[in-house]
């Protein structure tokens, strides 16, 4: 709860509000979507981390991303991936480091539960997103059709295996 005047703050940009599905305008959103990942934890279907950087001369890190794991269900193969980078962090490799830190996780933590895949899904206008599967060595699988309103355009599925 401590950065959610951060988080309504990084929200601010245009470019990340265009691809997240949950909008953060204020605390009140803020103090909102802080409780919905702990109720994801919570119920265990749902694991979000905070991306924090170490600040020189600061005690405090800064928020610089999420990435989540979800729809975790035991005995089923697949989950998915999400992820997000403020728009200071951009470039510099947070979001597939974080991508790939969440993705040893998911498979030290739940393979012995039959997870075999991750999913990753970003829309086929986000070249960005694309870059960071390809880093994080999610191969391209297929081009999803448009689902409306949640999903306005086409988007790329991406898929790693445990075995990768």
């Amino acid at each position: 709860m401590e950065d959610v005047a951060v988080l309504v703050e990084v929200s601010r940009d245009r470019a990340l509000r265009r691809w997240v599905s949950s909008v953060v305008d204020n605390n009140a959103d803020g103090t909102r979507w802080v409780q919905a990942q702990q109720q994801g934890w919570a119920t265990g279907d749902r694991f979000g981390f905070a991306v924090l950087e170490a600040q020189p001369g600061s005690v405090r890190e800064q928020l610089v991303g999420n990435v989540v794991l979800k729809e975790v269900t035991s005995g089923k193969p697949a989950a998915e991936v999400g992820y997000w980078t403020a728009a200071h962090a951009r470039g510099r490799g947070v979001a597939s480091r974080a991508l790939e830190a969440l993705t040893s996780w998911a498979f030290d933590t739940f393979e012995g539960d039959g997870l075999e895949r991750l999913e990753l899904l970003h829309q086929v206008d986000n070249p960005a997103s694309c870059r960071v599967a390809q880093k994080s060595r999610y191969d391209f699988d297929t081009i999803l059709p448009a689902a409306p309103p949640s999903f306005p355009r086409d988007g790329h599925l991406h898929i790693r295996r445990a075995s990768a």
